[in-house]
């Protein structure tokens, strides 16, 4: 996750982005959205730009527009890996996916303390490390994961709940050949569900990091976005 396509297209940040609002959930600052009363919920786990994202704020809140109540917390504790900060490499040190992977387990905790009988979450690049891991142990009910970084094989193996991959055609994290063998890996594994598709002509990133004045890139994200709901609608119930 060194490259430059992890950094490519970054976003400006904006914490007042989104029709939702900022409160503490598990002791993370956490961007939420959508009605209180709902029993169902998604987790949208970032990128390493973080939960100020307009693109993905948005995003939250479409999902929330489907009935969810949805949260994006800040595992980046107000130091997301922006232009002008501290090489990737480094910043990373302290910002391990499995120091993402324990801080997530209090927030889906004060998820239910909140009512919630039933988890989704999403990962983006970075964060979908933290969602198969969270798939692995059945913390949550289903799991996508969009451009991942770090996802192995072995990963996909040790998933236990059902589990939507979405891949793009140019991406050097998760390419083409290695989302191929995540497909073979989950249909090796038929008690559980999956779904895998491979995006042609998009590049790592691009279900967040798209430009909202190229036709092309929206319609990719907006395919991205619509095939995740449909996941989670079908999964978390």
């Amino acid at each position: 996750m060194s490259g430059p396509q992890c950094c490519a297209n970054p976003p400006t940040l904006n914490p007042n982005s989104g029709a939702g609002h900022v409160e503490k959930l598990g002791g993370l600052s956490t961007y939420v959205t959508g009605s209180p009363d709902s029993k169902l919920a998604t987790l949208l786990i970032s990128d390493v730009f973080g939960y100020e994202a307009p693109n993905l704020r948005k995003l939250a809140d479409k999902v929330a527009a489907a009935g969810f109540y949805v949260a994006v917390p800040d595992f980046f504790h107000g130091d997301p890996n922006v232009d002008g900060g501290r090489p990737l490499q480094e910043w990373i040190k302290d910002h391990g996916v499995d120091k993402g992977f324990e801080e997530a387990k209090p927030v889906i905790q004060a998820l239910k303390c909140k009512g919630i009988t039933a988890t989704g979450a999403v990962g983006f690049c970075w964060g979908a490390k933290v969602v198969v891991q969270l798939a692995k142990h059945e913390f949550i009910q289903a799991a996508v994961l969009l451009h991942p970084s770090f996802v192995t094989v072995d990963d996909i193996k040790g998933v236990e709940v059902p589990i939507s991959v979405l891949g793009a055609e140019i991406d050097q994290f998760s390419p083409p050949a290695l989302v191929k063998e995540f497909e073979e890996a989950l249909t090796a594994k038929s008690e559980v569900d999956s779904f895998v598709k491979i995006f042609p002509k998009v590049a790592h990133g691009w279900s967040v990091r798209y430009n909202a004045e190229d036709e092309f890139a929206v319609k990719a994200a907006e395919e991205a976005h619509q095939n995740l709901l449909e996941w989670l609608t079908k999964y978390v119930k």
